[in-house]
């Protein structure tokens, strides 16, 4: 079965919006508190359900090649997010002043909704499991299938243009 280039981009904006939903509900109904590599990962999130949006109506052929590039980079930026924060991050004292912290300082996303984007706990004590496995591998899962989704695209265009 082959997905049309439009199904998958709305898959994409779909796991995008249900996993900052998913942060959103783990917050402020359980009270697991983020930490600015969580809040980090958020802002991709966000950023991929934009671009990828941005894609449904973008079907020129340089459309059809940087919105996959796009979702391919930002996928890798919050596996690497997700990947520090649990290798590095938990593991450390305090992630007070690291990259996470100035990412979202140089955006203001905390001062314009904190309630989505301020940092609430340290890393370590953001170190928590859902069903099992840590928080930030959820993460990483959707992060990655979302890549994968993004090389899809990037090859089906790739192989349509050599046609």
């Amino acid at each position: 079965m082959t997905l049309s280039r439009s199904a998958v981009l709305a898959g994409i904006a779909g796991v995008a919006l249900a996993s900052v939903a998913a942060a959103l509900v783990s917050q402020h109904v359980f009270e697991m508190q983020p930490c600015p590599w969580c809040v980090l990962q958020r802002l991709v999130f966000v950023a991929l359900g934009l671009v990828a949006l941005l894609g449904l109506g973008w079907r020129s052929p340089t459309g059809q090649r940087a919105v996959p590039l796009l979702l391919l980079l930002l996928s890798a930026c919050g596996i690497a997010a997700a990947l520090w924060q649990h290798f590095v991050a938990a593991a450390s004292v305090s992630c007070n002043l690291t990259f996470a912290d100035r990412v979202m300082t140089a955006t203001r996303m905390a001062e314009l909704l904190p309630s989505v984007f301020e940092a609430r706990a340290t890393c370590a004590d953001a170190a928590v499991n859902l069903a099992g496995v840590p928080y930030e591998f959820w993460s990483l899962a959707a992060l990655t299938a979302i890549g994968l989704a993004g090389v899809a695209l990037l090859l089906r265009k790739i192989s349509a243009v050599r046609r």
